[in-house]
């Protein structure tokens, strides 16, 4: 019988995080599908009351909690000490955690300490004949693996946009809370504030509706013979703000710096998607002034509904890489778009 935990940490705010109520949805199916099974929930952060009360009809047996101001920031002594109590507080046989970056740093040491394993970034799950297997991509998503193990616990690490949000409605969950003892040299690190830029110059929103992706014939000279860096900015962002988008770019765009060409300012490697890129899940996208080809493509593949507009009709796009080509200049296109995006 297997012992299913799902694990989460709140955010600043006492909420949780999308992508944890994502990891939720798994853990809830799973629990559904495996016969004889229980399932938990843990919470960890300064406060967990609000986000495991947000939870409380998720159909979990119990709630537990690792609270108090060591937890209410990422620091990986503290994180991996609250998980371990966790999992050997329930005796877990799976851990089901969302990915997100406090928890891919500390999840790997709780492992080494229990004598478990771990799979990241897992993409699907299924029961055949009792027997849970879960999927992963590997070489930059071009191979799909299907795994499992016998070795317990271990611990799942959801990818998101893969499970839809778990919703439900609020109650009350009465988490009891667990104890960690903690060392004094696990306090050695300390976070003194955050650096973040402002709302207005955000472009990567992982759970935005729409991925819009800039491609170097953006920074190239025009039919008119000139550069139009200037324009080209104002149309990005403004498409971004008027639609509250997320931004991507093609690796030639990023790495032109290194090579003296011109350069969007805005636009860094954190933006690339692609081969050696982020493989973003988003409902739409699209694709402008890219000619769509494997290493651009690829990171695509996980996009529900994908568009593009060349000047190109025999760009890779139109290859059956995109569900709607428009052959058209991306300067007057976009905006046209932002102009009726503004009434």
């Amino acid at each position: 019988m297997e012992k299913i935990l799902f694990i989460a940490h709140t955010q600043s705010d006492g909420t949780l995080p999308n992508v944890a109520r994502e990891a939720l949805s798994a853990a809830v199916d799973l629990s559904k599908k495996l016969p004889g099974s229980s399932f938990v929930a843990g919470i960890i952060g300064q406060e967990a009351n609000q986000a495991a009360d947000s939870i409380a009809s998720c159909g979990a047996a119990g709630f537990l909690s690792v609270t108090g101001a060591e937890f209410a920031v990422s620091r990986y002594a503290t994180d991996a000490a609250a998980v371990e109590a966790l999992v050997r507080q329930t005796g877990a046989t799976l851990v089901v955690a969302p990915t997100t970056s406090r928890f891919s740093r500390a999840l790997p040491g709780v492992v080494q300490r229990v004598q478990g394993r771990i799979e990241t970034h897992i993409s699907g799950m299924d029961i055949v004949e009792g027997s849970l297997q879960i999927q992963r991509w590997y070489y930059r998503q071009r191979m799909v693996a299907t795994l499992t193990r016998a070795q317990r616990p271990w611990f799942l690490v959801i990818d998101g946009g893969v499970f839809p949000a778990w919703q439900g409605e609020p109650g009350s969950a009465n988490a009891e809370n667990v104890a960690v003892q903690l060392a004094a040299d696990t306090l050695r690190t300390q976070v003194i504030g955050v650096q973040a830029p402002s709302t207005n110059t955000q472009t990567i929103r992982p759970e935005a509706e729409v991925l819009f992706v800039a491609g170097a014939g953006w920074t190239k000279k025009q039919a008119d013979g000139q550069l139009h860096l200037k324009d080209a900015e104002e149309l990005i962002l403004g498409f971004l703000k008027n639609c509250n988008a997320s931004l991507g770019s093609s690796k030639s765009l990023v790495d032109q710096s290194v090579e003296g060409e011109a350069v969007l300012p805005f636009m860094s490697h954190l933006n690339q998607v692609g081969q050696t890129g982020s493989t973003p899940r988003h409902p739409k996208g699209l694709a402008t002034c890219c000619h769509g080809e494997e290493p651009h493509a690829v990171g695509w593949r996980f996009i529900n509904e994908r568009r593009a507009i060349n000047t190109d009709a025999n760009c890779g796009w139109a290859q059956g890489k995109a569900d709607v080509l428009y052959v058209a200049d991306a300067f007057q296109v976009m905006a046209k778009v932002n102009e009726l995006l503004a009434q």
